[in-house]
Protein backbone atom coordinates (compact mmCIF):
# COMPACT_ATOMS: atom_id res chain seq x y z
CA UNK A 1 0.00 0.00 0.00
CA UNK A 2 2.71 1.97 0.68
CA UNK A 3 6.18 3.45 -0.17
CA UNK A 4 8.28 1.80 2.28
CA UNK A 5 11.34 3.75 1.09
CA UNK A 6 10.68 7.20 3.42
CA UNK A 7 13.13 9.85 3.04
CA UNK A 8 15.77 10.30 5.60
CA UNK A 9 13.92 13.62 6.43
CA UNK A 10 10.82 12.23 7.05
CA UNK A 11 9.39 13.13 10.77
CA UNK A 12 8.92 10.13 12.99
CA UNK A 13 5.07 10.38 14.08
CA UNK A 14 2.79 7.87 15.91
CA UNK A 15 -0.23 6.93 13.78
CA UNK A 16 -2.55 9.15 16.57
CA UNK A 17 0.39 11.99 14.94
CA UNK A 18 -0.18 10.91 11.46
CA UNK A 19 -3.94 11.05 12.00
CA UNK A 20 -3.81 14.79 13.03
CA UNK A 21 -1.59 15.61 10.53
CA UNK A 22 -2.87 14.49 7.76
CA UNK A 23 -6.32 16.23 8.80
CA UNK A 24 -4.07 19.64 8.78
CA UNK A 25 -2.92 19.30 5.41
CA UNK A 26 -6.66 18.06 4.36
CA UNK A 27 -7.55 21.54 5.42
CA UNK A 28 -9.61 20.07 8.26
CA UNK A 29 -10.85 23.07 10.63
CA UNK A 30 -13.55 21.26 12.15
CA UNK A 31 -14.37 18.14 13.87
CA UNK A 32 -16.94 16.39 15.78
CA UNK A 33 -16.53 13.27 17.82
CA UNK A 34 -16.33 11.48 21.28
CA UNK A 35 -13.67 9.91 23.50
CA UNK A 36 -13.28 6.08 24.45
CA UNK A 37 -10.83 3.45 25.09
CA UNK A 38 -9.82 2.22 21.53
CA UNK A 39 -9.35 6.39 19.79
CA UNK A 40 -7.92 7.37 22.86
CA UNK A 41 -3.74 7.44 21.97
CA UNK A 42 -5.72 10.13 19.00
CA UNK A 43 -7.76 12.20 21.32
CA UNK A 44 -4.58 12.40 23.44
CA UNK A 45 -2.76 13.68 19.87
CA UNK A 46 -5.68 16.09 19.87
CA UNK A 47 -4.97 17.97 22.86
CA UNK A 48 -1.40 18.59 21.73
CA UNK A 49 -2.57 21.49 19.13
CA UNK A 50 -5.30 24.11 18.40
CA UNK A 51 -5.23 24.23 14.39
CA UNK A 52 -8.53 21.69 14.43
CA UNK A 53 -11.14 22.55 16.51
CA UNK A 54 -12.91 19.79 18.50
CA UNK A 55 -16.49 19.71 19.22
CA UNK A 56 -17.19 17.02 22.00
CA UNK A 57 -20.88 16.08 20.93
CA UNK A 58 -23.65 13.73 23.49
CA UNK A 59 -24.23 11.16 20.71
CA UNK A 60 -22.26 9.89 18.31
CA UNK A 61 -25.27 10.09 15.99
CA UNK A 62 -24.70 13.86 16.28
CA UNK A 63 -21.31 14.20 15.66
CA UNK A 64 -22.33 11.83 12.33
CA UNK A 65 -24.76 14.58 11.13
CA UNK A 66 -23.35 17.49 12.68
CA UNK A 67 -20.74 16.50 10.21
CA UNK A 68 -22.88 16.38 7.46
CA UNK A 69 -24.91 19.83 8.00
CA UNK A 70 -21.13 21.07 8.06
CA UNK A 71 -20.23 19.40 4.55
CA UNK A 72 -23.12 20.51 3.19
CA UNK A 73 -22.99 24.54 3.78
CA UNK A 74 -19.12 24.65 3.70
CA UNK A 75 -19.11 22.61 0.39
CA UNK A 76 -16.28 19.91 2.07
CA UNK A 77 -15.64 17.18 3.68
CA UNK A 78 -17.27 16.62 6.90
CA UNK A 79 -15.31 14.87 9.72
CA UNK A 80 -16.53 12.52 12.68
CA UNK A 81 -14.66 10.82 15.41
CA UNK A 82 -15.86 7.88 17.80
CA UNK A 83 -14.67 5.00 19.58
CA UNK A 84 -15.13 1.22 18.71
CA UNK A 85 -17.95 -0.97 19.79
CA UNK A 86 -20.99 1.03 20.27
CA UNK A 87 -19.39 4.24 19.09
CA UNK A 88 -19.03 3.27 16.10
CA UNK A 89 -21.98 1.35 15.21
CA UNK A 90 -24.04 4.81 16.64
CA UNK A 91 -22.29 6.15 13.60
CA UNK A 92 -24.12 4.16 11.77
CA UNK A 93 -26.96 6.17 11.10
CA UNK A 94 -24.97 9.30 9.86
CA UNK A 95 -23.13 7.12 7.67
CA UNK A 96 -26.07 5.72 5.61
CA UNK A 97 -27.86 9.14 5.70
CA UNK A 98 -24.75 10.28 4.29
CA UNK A 99 -24.35 7.94 1.63
CA UNK A 100 -28.25 7.92 0.39
CA UNK A 101 -27.68 11.64 -0.29
CA UNK A 102 -24.42 12.08 -1.63
CA UNK A 103 -22.88 13.52 0.91
CA UNK A 104 -19.12 13.93 1.31
CA UNK A 105 -17.82 12.73 5.17
CA UNK A 106 -14.64 11.13 6.56
CA UNK A 107 -15.81 9.05 9.88
CA UNK A 108 -12.81 7.75 12.06
CA UNK A 109 -13.12 4.97 14.25
CA UNK A 110 -10.78 3.65 16.98
CA UNK A 111 -10.75 -0.08 16.55
CA UNK A 112 -9.30 -3.16 19.27
CA UNK A 113 -6.32 -3.99 19.27
CA UNK A 114 -5.27 -6.01 15.66
CA UNK A 115 -3.93 -9.00 17.76
CA UNK A 116 -7.80 -9.36 19.39
CA UNK A 117 -9.16 -8.83 16.53
CA UNK A 118 -11.91 -11.54 15.96
CA UNK A 119 -11.43 -12.89 19.59
CA UNK A 120 -14.76 -10.62 20.66
CA UNK A 121 -13.19 -8.61 22.53
CA UNK A 122 -14.37 -5.89 24.38
CA UNK A 123 -16.00 -2.72 22.34
CA UNK A 124 -14.82 -5.22 19.31
CA UNK A 125 -17.84 -5.10 16.05
CA UNK A 126 -16.39 -4.99 12.31
CA UNK A 127 -17.48 -1.78 11.57
CA UNK A 128 -15.44 -2.10 8.20
CA UNK A 129 -17.95 -5.29 7.26
CA UNK A 130 -21.07 -3.41 8.85
CA UNK A 131 -20.31 0.00 6.45
CA UNK A 132 -19.20 -1.30 3.53
CA UNK A 133 -22.66 -1.47 1.42
CA UNK A 134 -23.13 2.36 3.51
CA UNK A 135 -19.88 3.88 2.29
CA UNK A 136 -17.97 4.74 -0.87
CA UNK A 137 -15.19 2.34 0.74
CA UNK A 138 -14.06 1.43 4.25
CA UNK A 139 -10.05 1.00 5.14
CA UNK A 140 -9.31 -0.60 7.79
CA UNK A 141 -5.68 0.59 9.34
CA UNK A 142 -3.34 -2.01 11.22
CA UNK A 143 -0.07 -0.30 11.26
CA UNK A 144 0.94 3.86 11.77
CA UNK A 145 3.05 3.86 8.32
CA UNK A 146 -0.40 3.28 5.91
CA UNK A 147 -2.16 6.55 8.04
CA UNK A 148 -1.14 8.87 5.42
CA UNK A 149 -1.96 6.98 2.77
CA UNK A 150 -5.56 5.72 3.41
CA UNK A 151 -6.52 9.61 4.43
CA UNK A 152 -5.02 10.80 1.51
CA UNK A 153 -7.04 7.87 -0.61
CA UNK A 154 -9.79 8.68 1.46
CA UNK A 155 -10.75 12.31 1.07
CA UNK A 156 -9.87 11.93 -2.69
CA UNK A 157 -12.69 9.17 -2.58
CA UNK A 158 -15.06 11.13 -0.24
CA UNK A 159 -14.92 14.20 -2.40
CA UNK A 160 -14.22 13.17 -6.17
CA UNK A 161 -17.01 11.68 -8.68
CA UNK A 162 -20.39 11.10 -6.70
CA UNK A 163 -19.53 12.11 -3.07
CA UNK A 164 -20.41 10.21 0.25
CA UNK A 165 -19.04 8.77 3.35
CA UNK A 166 -15.72 7.29 4.12
CA UNK A 167 -14.82 4.87 7.12
CA UNK A 168 -11.11 4.77 8.56
CA UNK A 169 -11.09 2.65 11.09
CA UNK A 170 -8.03 2.19 12.55
CA UNK A 171 -6.94 -0.27 15.52
CA UNK A 172 -5.21 1.16 18.59
CA UNK A 173 -1.54 -0.13 18.10
CA UNK A 174 -1.76 1.51 14.50
CA UNK A 175 -2.84 4.77 16.29
CA UNK A 176 0.34 3.52 19.26
CA UNK A 177 2.85 3.04 16.69
CA UNK A 178 5.51 5.15 15.02
CA UNK A 179 6.93 5.87 11.55
CA UNK A 180 7.95 8.17 8.92
CA UNK A 181 5.39 10.17 8.00
CA UNK A 182 5.10 10.52 4.17
CA UNK A 183 2.27 11.97 2.61
CA UNK A 184 1.55 10.96 -1.07
CA UNK A 185 -0.64 13.63 -1.72
CA UNK A 186 -2.64 12.64 -4.99
CA UNK A 187 -2.65 8.94 -4.59
CA UNK A 188 -3.38 6.44 -7.75
CA UNK A 189 -6.30 4.72 -6.94
CA UNK A 190 -7.23 1.79 -9.16
CA UNK A 191 -10.59 1.19 -10.63
CA UNK A 192 -11.90 4.91 -9.11
CA UNK A 193 -11.44 7.09 -12.14
CA UNK A 194 -14.64 9.02 -12.46
CA UNK A 195 -15.83 10.54 -15.74
CA UNK A 196 -15.67 14.62 -15.21
CA UNK A 197 -15.98 15.48 -19.12
CA UNK A 198 -18.97 14.06 -21.16
CA UNK A 199 -18.85 12.50 -24.75
CA UNK A 200 -19.13 15.45 -27.12
CA UNK A 201 -21.60 13.40 -29.73
CA UNK A 202 -24.27 12.85 -26.68
CA UNK A 203 -23.99 16.75 -25.35
CA UNK A 204 -24.89 17.38 -29.25
CA UNK A 205 -27.39 14.79 -29.02
CA UNK A 206 -28.60 16.42 -25.80
CA UNK A 207 -29.26 19.69 -27.35
CA UNK A 208 -31.06 18.40 -30.79
CA UNK A 209 -33.60 16.36 -28.36
CA UNK A 210 -33.82 19.72 -26.60
CA UNK A 211 -34.44 22.06 -29.89
CA UNK A 212 -37.32 19.79 -31.07
CA UNK A 213 -39.03 18.78 -27.53
CA UNK A 214 -42.48 20.63 -27.29
CA UNK A 215 -43.17 19.97 -23.74
CA UNK A 216 -39.47 20.41 -21.86
CA UNK A 217 -38.82 20.31 -18.37
CA UNK A 218 -35.89 20.28 -16.48
CA UNK A 219 -35.56 17.89 -13.23
CA UNK A 220 -32.91 18.92 -10.77
CA UNK A 221 -31.76 16.60 -8.17
CA UNK A 222 -29.38 17.23 -5.01
CA UNK A 223 -26.54 16.38 -7.71
CA UNK A 224 -26.77 19.76 -9.02
CA UNK A 225 -25.63 21.07 -5.62
CA UNK A 226 -22.94 18.64 -4.92
CA UNK A 227 -21.42 19.71 -8.68
CA UNK A 228 -21.91 23.00 -7.54
CA UNK A 229 -23.40 24.27 -10.90
CA UNK A 230 -26.64 26.63 -9.80
CA UNK A 231 -24.65 30.14 -12.41
CA UNK A 232 -24.26 27.60 -14.94
CA UNK A 233 -27.36 26.04 -14.52
CA UNK A 234 -29.17 29.71 -14.08
CA UNK A 235 -27.75 30.40 -17.30
CA UNK A 236 -28.78 27.05 -19.53
CA UNK A 237 -32.51 26.97 -18.18
CA UNK A 238 -32.97 30.77 -19.35
CA UNK A 239 -31.24 30.33 -22.48
CA UNK A 240 -33.75 27.67 -22.98
CA UNK A 241 -36.60 28.90 -21.55
CA UNK A 242 -38.39 26.01 -20.25
CA UNK A 243 -39.94 24.74 -16.64
CA UNK A 244 -37.59 24.09 -13.52
CA UNK A 245 -38.69 21.51 -10.87
CA UNK A 246 -36.26 20.89 -7.44
CA UNK A 247 -36.35 17.91 -5.64
CA UNK A 248 -35.97 17.88 -1.75
CA UNK A 249 -32.40 17.60 -1.94
CA UNK A 250 -32.07 20.27 -4.94
CA UNK A 251 -34.22 22.79 -3.02
CA UNK A 252 -32.21 26.15 -3.71
CA UNK A 253 -29.77 25.25 -6.33
CA UNK A 254 -32.24 27.27 -8.70
CA UNK A 255 -34.02 30.54 -7.21
CA UNK A 256 -37.61 29.71 -6.33
CA UNK A 257 -39.07 33.50 -6.93
CA UNK A 258 -37.93 32.55 -10.45
CA UNK A 259 -40.59 32.77 -12.66
CA UNK A 260 -39.34 29.38 -14.19
CA UNK A 261 -39.42 27.63 -11.47
CA UNK A 262 -42.94 25.16 -10.77
CA UNK A 263 -41.51 24.16 -7.26
CA UNK A 264 -40.70 20.48 -5.53
CA UNK A 265 -42.26 17.78 -7.17
CA UNK A 266 -43.11 14.02 -5.13
CA UNK A 267 -45.25 12.55 -3.23
CA UNK A 268 -45.77 16.30 -1.67
CA UNK A 269 -44.99 18.43 -4.11
CA UNK A 270 -46.44 21.60 -5.65
CA UNK A 271 -49.57 20.42 -8.41
CA UNK A 272 -47.61 22.29 -11.61
CA UNK A 273 -43.96 20.45 -10.72
CA UNK A 274 -46.30 17.19 -10.45
CA UNK A 275 -48.34 17.55 -13.71
CA UNK A 276 -45.45 19.07 -15.31
CA UNK A 277 -43.47 16.35 -14.99
CA UNK A 278 -46.46 13.58 -15.95
CA UNK A 279 -46.96 15.46 -19.33
CA UNK A 280 -44.09 16.71 -20.06
CA UNK A 281 -42.66 15.24 -23.57
CA UNK A 282 -38.75 15.57 -22.88
CA UNK A 283 -36.95 15.43 -19.26
CA UNK A 284 -33.66 17.11 -19.02
CA UNK A 285 -32.73 15.34 -15.87
CA UNK A 286 -29.15 16.54 -13.73
CA UNK A 287 -28.29 14.71 -11.02
CA UNK A 288 -31.43 13.04 -10.40
CA UNK A 289 -31.76 9.53 -9.84
CA UNK A 290 -35.51 8.94 -10.43
CA UNK A 291 -36.43 8.38 -6.32
CA UNK A 292 -39.83 6.65 -6.46
CA UNK A 293 -40.71 9.63 -3.79
CA UNK A 294 -40.50 11.89 -6.98
CA UNK A 295 -42.07 9.11 -9.60
CA UNK A 296 -44.56 7.38 -7.68
CA UNK A 297 -45.58 4.70 -9.49
CA UNK A 298 -42.44 4.22 -11.93
CA UNK A 299 -44.43 2.56 -14.45
CA UNK A 300 -46.93 5.55 -14.95
CA UNK A 301 -44.53 8.12 -14.44
CA UNK A 302 -44.00 10.76 -17.19
CA UNK A 303 -45.87 8.59 -19.79
CA UNK A 304 -44.88 10.33 -22.92
CA UNK A 305 -41.29 11.75 -22.16
CA UNK A 306 -38.10 11.32 -23.76
CA UNK A 307 -35.33 11.12 -21.40
CA UNK A 308 -31.76 12.94 -21.21
CA UNK A 309 -30.80 12.06 -18.31
CA UNK A 310 -26.78 13.82 -17.05
CA UNK A 311 -25.42 12.14 -13.78
CA UNK A 312 -21.70 12.09 -12.60
CA UNK A 313 -22.45 8.17 -11.42
CA UNK A 314 -23.26 6.47 -14.32
CA UNK A 315 -24.67 3.24 -12.22
CA UNK A 316 -27.63 6.02 -11.88
CA UNK A 317 -28.33 5.61 -15.45
CA UNK A 318 -30.99 3.47 -16.74
CA UNK A 319 -31.15 2.08 -13.07
CA UNK A 320 -35.06 3.23 -12.63
CA UNK A 321 -35.90 4.93 -16.08
CA UNK A 322 -33.96 4.20 -19.69
CA UNK A 323 -32.32 6.95 -20.73
CA UNK A 324 -32.74 8.43 -24.76
CA UNK A 325 -29.96 10.00 -24.29
CA UNK A 326 -27.02 8.92 -21.29
CA UNK A 327 -24.55 11.63 -20.32
CA UNK A 328 -22.12 10.52 -17.56
CA UNK A 329 -19.97 13.68 -16.07
CA UNK A 330 -19.92 16.37 -13.81
CA UNK A 331 -23.31 18.31 -13.99
CA UNK A 332 -21.49 21.61 -13.79
CA UNK A 333 -19.06 20.21 -17.08
CA UNK A 334 -21.59 19.02 -18.91
CA UNK A 335 -23.89 22.22 -18.60
CA UNK A 336 -20.50 24.03 -19.74
CA UNK A 337 -20.08 22.24 -23.03
CA UNK A 338 -24.16 21.96 -23.48
CA UNK A 339 -24.85 26.14 -23.63
CA UNK A 340 -22.60 26.00 -27.27
CA UNK A 341 -24.18 22.95 -28.22
CA UNK A 342 -28.04 24.54 -27.27
CA UNK A 343 -26.85 28.08 -28.69
CA UNK A 344 -26.05 26.62 -32.09
CA UNK A 345 -29.53 24.45 -32.57
CA UNK A 346 -31.95 26.83 -30.77
CA UNK A 347 -33.00 29.08 -33.96
CA UNK A 348 -34.39 25.52 -34.98
CA UNK A 349 -36.45 24.65 -31.82
CA UNK A 350 -40.52 24.22 -31.86
CA UNK A 351 -42.58 26.52 -29.80
CA UNK A 352 -43.10 25.24 -26.17
CA UNK A 353 -45.93 28.60 -26.10
CA UNK A 354 -48.85 26.25 -25.42
CA UNK A 355 -46.71 24.05 -22.71
CA UNK A 356 -46.18 27.70 -20.36
CA UNK A 357 -49.85 28.77 -21.35
CA UNK A 358 -51.00 25.09 -19.84
CA UNK A 359 -48.47 25.46 -17.17
CA UNK A 360 -49.63 28.84 -16.32
CA UNK A 361 -53.28 27.36 -15.36
CA UNK A 362 -51.83 24.91 -13.25
CA UNK A 363 -49.97 27.97 -11.03
CA UNK A 364 -53.09 29.85 -11.30
CA UNK A 365 -55.25 27.14 -10.30
CA UNK A 366 -53.24 25.29 -7.87
CA UNK A 367 -51.09 28.00 -5.63
CA UNK A 368 -49.48 26.43 -2.80
CA UNK A 369 -51.93 27.17 0.89
CA UNK A 370 -53.49 25.59 3.96
CA UNK A 371 -56.72 26.49 5.77
CA UNK A 372 -56.59 27.14 9.35
CA UNK A 373 -58.24 24.22 11.54
CA UNK A 374 -61.47 24.46 13.58
CA UNK A 375 -59.77 23.16 17.03
CA UNK A 376 -58.59 26.67 18.26
CA UNK A 377 -54.65 25.30 17.56
CA UNK A 378 -52.22 26.72 15.61
CA UNK A 379 -51.48 25.94 12.16
CA UNK A 380 -48.05 24.68 11.29
CA UNK A 381 -47.92 25.80 7.58
CA UNK A 382 -48.54 29.54 8.91
CA UNK A 383 -45.83 29.37 11.70
CA UNK A 384 -43.20 27.78 9.02
CA UNK A 385 -44.12 30.50 6.39
CA UNK A 386 -43.25 33.46 9.06
CA UNK A 387 -40.05 31.99 10.27
CA UNK A 388 -38.82 32.02 6.14
CA UNK A 389 -40.57 35.60 5.65
CA UNK A 390 -38.81 36.98 8.68
CA UNK A 391 -35.21 35.22 8.59
CA UNK A 392 -35.01 35.71 4.73
CA UNK A 393 -33.02 33.63 2.48
CA UNK A 394 -29.98 34.11 3.91
CA UNK A 395 -30.46 32.49 6.47
CA UNK A 396 -30.25 28.45 7.29
CA UNK A 397 -33.18 26.10 7.88
CA UNK A 398 -32.50 22.36 8.50
CA UNK A 399 -35.45 19.99 9.44
CA UNK A 400 -36.02 17.07 10.82
CA UNK A 401 -38.79 14.17 9.03
CA UNK A 402 -41.89 14.50 8.40
CA UNK A 403 -44.59 17.05 7.82
CA UNK A 404 -42.66 19.71 9.45
CA UNK A 405 -40.07 18.57 6.74
CA UNK A 406 -42.65 19.05 4.46
CA UNK A 407 -43.99 22.18 5.17
CA UNK A 408 -40.37 23.88 5.35
CA UNK A 409 -39.78 22.51 1.54
CA UNK A 410 -42.98 23.93 0.72
CA UNK A 411 -43.24 27.56 2.25
CA UNK A 412 -40.18 28.87 2.55
CA UNK A 413 -38.43 30.24 -0.27
CA UNK A 414 -35.01 28.95 -1.55
CA UNK A 415 -33.37 31.36 -3.45
CA UNK A 416 -29.51 29.69 -3.00
CA UNK A 417 -27.22 26.25 -2.36
CA UNK A 418 -26.88 25.19 1.12
CA UNK A 419 -30.12 27.23 2.54
CA UNK A 420 -31.61 24.25 3.28
CA UNK A 421 -30.94 21.15 5.09
CA UNK A 422 -32.64 17.53 5.21
CA UNK A 423 -32.53 14.32 5.37
CA UNK A 424 -33.77 13.23 1.96
CA UNK A 425 -32.86 9.67 0.98
CA UNK A 426 -32.91 7.66 4.69
CA UNK A 427 -35.90 10.06 6.01
CA UNK A 428 -33.70 10.09 9.22
CA UNK A 429 -35.40 11.95 12.51
CA UNK A 430 -33.52 13.70 14.20
CA UNK A 431 -31.13 15.04 12.08
CA UNK A 432 -32.19 18.47 12.36
CA UNK A 433 -30.43 19.93 15.63
CA UNK A 434 -26.81 18.39 14.72
CA UNK A 435 -26.89 19.00 11.36
CA UNK A 436 -28.27 22.47 12.25
CA UNK A 437 -25.30 22.53 14.88
CA UNK A 438 -22.48 21.68 12.32
CA UNK A 439 -24.61 24.53 9.70
CA UNK A 440 -23.69 26.96 12.26
CA UNK A 441 -19.99 26.25 12.90
CA UNK A 442 -19.55 26.50 9.26
CA UNK A 443 -21.02 29.58 9.01
CA UNK A 444 -21.04 31.30 12.33
CA UNK A 445 -22.65 34.46 10.47
CA UNK A 446 -25.79 33.03 9.35
CA UNK A 447 -28.56 32.37 11.26
CA UNK A 448 -28.94 28.79 11.52
CA UNK A 449 -32.98 27.51 12.25
CA UNK A 450 -33.89 24.16 13.19
CA UNK A 451 -37.44 23.33 11.97
CA UNK A 452 -38.04 20.19 14.03
CA UNK A 453 -40.97 18.29 14.83
CA UNK A 454 -41.85 16.94 18.70
CA UNK A 455 -40.81 13.04 17.67
CA UNK A 456 -37.60 14.40 16.27
CA UNK A 457 -36.25 17.37 18.75
CA UNK A 458 -36.65 13.96 21.34
CA UNK A 459 -34.06 11.58 19.12
CA UNK A 460 -31.33 13.94 19.46
CA UNK A 461 -32.17 16.94 21.94
CA UNK A 462 -28.97 16.49 24.12
CA UNK A 463 -26.88 18.36 21.73
CA UNK A 464 -28.36 21.52 22.51
CA UNK A 465 -25.83 20.96 25.41
CA UNK A 466 -23.02 20.46 22.76
CA UNK A 467 -24.26 24.02 21.25
CA UNK A 468 -24.63 25.89 24.60
CA UNK A 469 -21.09 24.72 25.55
CA UNK A 470 -19.11 25.73 22.27
CA UNK A 471 -21.74 28.46 21.69
CA UNK A 472 -23.53 27.78 18.94
CA UNK A 473 -26.17 29.95 18.79
CA UNK A 474 -28.86 27.77 16.55
CA UNK A 475 -32.52 28.79 16.75
CA UNK A 476 -35.02 25.68 17.18
CA UNK A 477 -38.70 25.72 16.02
CA UNK A 478 -40.98 22.68 17.17
CA UNK A 479 -43.79 22.14 15.83
CA UNK A 480 -45.67 20.17 18.72
CA UNK A 481 -48.29 18.57 17.37
CA UNK A 482 -47.92 15.89 20.26
CA UNK A 483 -47.97 12.76 17.74
CA UNK A 484 -45.72 11.09 15.46
CA UNK A 485 -47.95 13.58 12.95
CA UNK A 486 -46.88 12.04 8.96
CA UNK A 487 -47.55 8.51 10.63
CA UNK A 488 -50.75 9.82 11.91
CA UNK A 489 -51.34 11.33 8.70
CA UNK A 490 -50.97 8.26 6.76
CA UNK A 491 -53.45 6.32 9.73
CA UNK A 492 -56.51 8.97 9.11
CA UNK A 493 -55.82 8.82 5.47
CA UNK A 494 -55.42 4.94 4.50
CA UNK A 495 -56.09 3.15 8.17
CA UNK A 496 -59.62 4.27 8.73
CA UNK A 497 -58.10 6.68 11.21
CA UNK A 498 -56.76 4.12 13.85
CA UNK A 499 -54.13 6.12 15.79
CA UNK A 500 -51.85 3.01 16.47
CA UNK A 501 -49.35 4.38 18.84
CA UNK A 502 -48.11 7.45 17.55
CA UNK A 503 -49.71 9.73 19.89
CA UNK A 504 -46.52 10.92 21.71
CA UNK A 505 -49.28 13.12 24.48
CA UNK A 506 -51.60 11.00 26.36
CA UNK A 507 -54.65 12.07 25.57
CA UNK A 508 -55.98 12.03 29.30
CA UNK A 509 -53.16 13.29 31.56
CA UNK A 510 -50.14 15.90 31.71
CA UNK A 511 -50.15 18.62 29.11
CA UNK A 512 -46.33 18.08 28.56
CA UNK A 513 -44.02 15.15 28.54
CA UNK A 514 -41.53 16.51 28.69
CA UNK A 515 -41.94 20.19 29.00
CA UNK A 516 -39.58 21.51 26.13
CA UNK A 517 -39.59 24.96 27.77
CA UNK A 518 -37.80 23.33 30.72
CA UNK A 519 -35.96 21.27 29.17
CA UNK A 520 -34.67 24.06 26.98
CA UNK A 521 -34.05 26.29 29.97
CA UNK A 522 -32.83 23.47 31.93
CA UNK A 523 -29.87 23.07 28.92
CA UNK A 524 -28.89 26.86 28.96
CA UNK A 525 -31.23 27.91 25.85
CA UNK A 526 -33.97 30.50 25.96
CA UNK A 527 -37.08 29.09 26.07
CA UNK A 528 -40.37 29.88 24.67
CA UNK A 529 -44.15 28.57 24.30
CA UNK A 530 -46.36 29.62 21.51
CA UNK A 531 -50.42 29.25 22.02
CA UNK A 532 -51.80 31.82 19.80
CA UNK A 533 -51.47 33.91 16.96
CA UNK A 534 -50.46 36.94 18.32
CA UNK A 535 -47.36 35.30 19.88
CA UNK A 536 -46.23 33.85 17.01
CA UNK A 537 -44.77 37.16 15.34
CA UNK A 538 -42.92 38.14 18.99
CA UNK A 539 -41.51 34.67 19.43
CA UNK A 540 -39.48 35.23 16.23
CA UNK A 541 -38.13 38.40 16.66
CA UNK A 542 -37.04 37.49 20.07
CA UNK A 543 -35.49 34.26 18.79
CA UNK A 544 -33.70 36.40 16.51
CA UNK A 545 -32.19 38.62 18.25
CA UNK A 546 -31.07 35.97 21.02
CA UNK A 547 -27.57 35.45 20.16
CA UNK A 548 -26.07 34.82 23.11
CA UNK A 549 -27.49 31.02 23.50
CA UNK A 550 -29.71 28.50 21.82
CA UNK A 551 -33.18 29.37 21.05
CA UNK A 552 -36.06 26.81 21.68
CA UNK A 553 -39.66 27.71 20.85
CA UNK A 554 -42.67 25.20 21.32
CA UNK A 555 -45.18 25.93 18.79
CA UNK A 556 -48.41 24.05 20.29
CA UNK A 557 -50.33 23.07 16.78
CA UNK A 558 -53.03 20.96 15.47
CA UNK A 559 -52.89 17.37 15.42
CA UNK A 560 -55.27 17.26 12.34
CA UNK A 561 -53.66 19.51 10.20
CA UNK A 562 -52.07 17.52 7.00
CA UNK A 563 -49.79 17.77 4.16
CA UNK A 564 -51.26 18.84 0.82
CA UNK A 565 -50.97 18.12 -2.00
CA UNK A 566 -50.16 14.56 -2.18
CA UNK A 567 -49.70 11.45 -4.27
CA UNK A 568 -50.65 8.27 -2.24
CA UNK A 569 -47.62 5.75 -2.34
CA UNK A 570 -47.79 3.14 -5.09
CA UNK A 571 -49.96 5.07 -7.61
CA UNK A 572 -49.33 7.66 -10.50
CA UNK A 573 -48.54 10.98 -10.32
CA UNK A 574 -51.59 11.62 -12.32
CA UNK A 575 -53.56 11.34 -8.91
CA UNK A 576 -52.35 13.86 -7.09
CA UNK A 577 -54.48 15.41 -4.41
CA UNK A 578 -54.45 19.33 -4.35
CA UNK A 579 -56.27 18.81 -0.52
CA UNK A 580 -58.60 16.68 1.62
CA UNK A 581 -61.50 17.02 -0.31
CA UNK A 582 -61.55 13.01 0.32
CA UNK A 583 -59.14 10.11 1.52
CA UNK A 584 -57.21 9.46 -1.72
CA UNK A 585 -57.47 5.83 -3.05
CA UNK A 586 -53.78 3.88 -2.36
CA UNK A 587 -53.01 0.59 -4.26
CA UNK A 588 -49.66 -0.12 -2.89
CA UNK A 589 -47.45 -2.23 -4.83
Amino acid sequence: MVDKTAPKDAPILTGSGALLRSLEILGIKDVFGLPGGAIMPFYDELMTQDKIRHILVRHEQGAGHAAEGYALVAGTVGVCIATSGPGATNLVTAIADAHMDSIPMIAITGQVFSHLMGTDAFQEVDIVGMTMPITKHSFLVTKAEDVPYVMAAAYQIATEGRPGPVLIDVTKDAQQGSAPFVWPGRVDLPGFKPVQKAHGKQVAAAAQMIAEAERPIFYLGGGTIRAKAQKELLKLVETVGAPVITTLTARGVFPDSHKQNLGMPGMHGTVPAVLGLQESDLLIVLGARFDDRVTGKVSEFAPDAKVIHIDIDPAEIGKIREADVPIVGDVREVIIDLIPEWEAVKKSRKSIDAWWKRLDKLVADFPLGFDDLDDGLLAPQGIIKTIGEISGPEAIYAAGVGQHQMWAAQFIEYERPGAWLNSGGAGTMGFAIPAAMGAKVAAPDRTVWTIDGDGCFQMTNQELATCVINDIPIKVAIINNSSLGMVRQWQTLFYDGRHSFTDLQPLDGPEFIPDFVKLAEAYGCLGIRVRTEEEILPAIELALKTNDRPVVIDFIVSREAMVWPMVPQGVGNSNVQYAREHAPSWDEE
